[in-house]
């Protein structure tokens, strides 16, 4: 794939050794809630069974919809859960191309299996090919069967391939807490800008590009229609490194879980990267977004149709229907706004010699996720203009209803004033000489008086 990058080449083996070495003892949780107790190994098992012996009652609830309780089963604040007597949620996700399955845990001490380092866990231990032992014995080494030559493969020094991405991780985080984003930004050398932009929720959505990472903030929404929270923003913090890509959220959400699944749906057809990673996650926030306006589609177009043609009796909740549908839509276009920018922005780096930046060919999915943003927002803005089209019309429906009712109560009172002038001169009359009282000329004859 035009990737072919050593393991020395991207990162120094004994200054990432060292650095996954802090991970030994930390980051466990201080509620002191209930922790599972690993079993006892296996003699005779790799790595990778101890991992699976270890982590069985927590792989995949999540991925295949079985157990766990969804994604908004641990919302902002779930990891005190355990303090409340109840069950702390799955906080960590760590998933590796090395792995057969997805390592759910509730914190990162509970991560590696029972005698694995984090080293081991994240750099990949693979027995060597052929090739790389007659490599090895070529350069001066020995066999495999050489301590020192064992030794090198047991601290990973020597992989069973030659890019450094085939062996991509990705560490899902949920509402992580300051002393393990400490833990976490010592580790893999994160900026405090970005530790900080991560702690505090930034909500601006952009990207920018460090020494050896670059970090995205994209912004999707809390998708449970049920939830009090629904359709209110959720911020994802993407920082993507050559070997693998850590992922933070504040509030459940079902973007990595999709992710996921897509991995292992098109694991037989493309590379997974890092780079791969962070597109993945981008896309699922876009097409997050497609039912949603499918939606409104169809409540524009029958709100369109309605206005004009539903009778007086009918139209009761119409104002209701267009207020409550152009919320939606000015919802939208506020999380859609800066999207466009950053995906444009992400693309850009592609085509520039950075070192960290994205590669080119993942400058075409991010083409195709920047023409779907785009065609959405002038979807919604055209959206917006057919409903401030209909709320006009709406009133002026009201308008003219309101005009004809006017009309018939002034044609009623023009013909009771007609009648009012011909009855109240004879009332006037009538009611004058008809009064028990002198009147002029009563007691004449003539008329000369008059």
């Amino acid at each position: 794939m035009g990737r072919q990058r050593k393991l020395s080449e991207s990162v120094a083996p004994g200054r990432y050794r060292r650095k996954l070495a802090l991970f030994e003892g930390a980051g466990d949780d201080d509620e002191g809630g209930p922790t599972r107790p690993p079993p006892e190994p296996t003699a005779g098992r790799t790595s990778f069974a101890t991992i699976l012996d270890t982590k069985t009652p927590l792989l995949d609830k999540r991925d295949t919809g079985a157990g766990g309780g969804g994604y908004g089963a641990a919302g902002r604040g779930g990891a005190a859960t355990g303090a409340a007597g109840g069950a702390r949620p799955y906080r960590f996700s760590f998933y590796s191309n090395a792995l057969p399955s997805t390592i759910h845990a509730r914190s990162l001490a509970e991560i590696p299996a029972e005698g694995q380092t984090f080293e081991e866990l994240f750099v990949g231990r693979q027995e060597p090919s052929f090739e790389e032992e007659q490599s090895y014995r070529t350069s001066g080494g020995g066999t495999a069967q050489d301590p020192r030559m064992a030794d090198k493969l047991r601290t990973g020094l020597i992989r069973s391939d030659v890019d450094a991405e085939a062996n991509t991780w990705w560490l899902d985080v949920l509402c992580p807490t300051d002393a393990e984003m400490k833990v976490l930004s010592k580790v893999f050398g994160i900026h405090p800008l970005t530790t900080e932009d991560i702690q505090m929720e930034e909500t601006r959505e952009k990207i920018e590009l460090f020494r050896n990472y670059y970090f995205v903030c994209f912004r999707s929404f809390e998708q449970d229609p049920y939830s009090p929270t629904y359709l209110e923003p959720l911020n994802m913090y993407i920082i993507v490194f050559r070997e693998g890509t850590l992922s933070f959220h504040f509030r459940g959400t079902p973007h990595p879980q999709n992710v996921r699944r897509r991995i292992k749906q098109l694991k037989d057809y493309i590379n997974v990267t890092s780079d791969w990673i962070s597109y993945a996650l981008i896309d699922d926030i876009t097409d997050a977004f497609g039912p949603l306006i499918q939606n409104i589609e169809y409540e524009v177009d029958s709100i369109d149709e309605l206005v004009l043609i539903l009778k007086e009796a009918e139209q009761s909740d119409m104002l209701r229907r267009i207020g409550t549908c152009r919320k939606k839509v000015m919802g939208l276009l506020r999380l859609m706004g800066n999207k466009a920018d950053v995906v444009k922005g992400l693309s850009k780096r592609c085509n520039e010699n950075w070192s960290v930046a994205p590669k080119s060919d993942i400058g075409l999915y991010l083409s195709d996720i920047q023409d779907h943003i785009t065609t959405s927002t002038q979807n919604l803005t055209h959206y917006e203009k057919i409903l401030s089209r209909s709320h006009s019309n709406y009133l002026a429906q009201i308008s003219i209803e309101m005009t004809d009712a006017n009309n018939q109560i002034n044609d009623v009172l023009s013909k009771l004033t007609a009648l009012g002038t011909v009855l109240i001169p004879m009332n006037l009359i009538t009611g004058l000489w008809g009064m028990n009282v002198h009147v002029p000329g009563q007691d004449v004859e003539n008329l000369h008086w008059f």
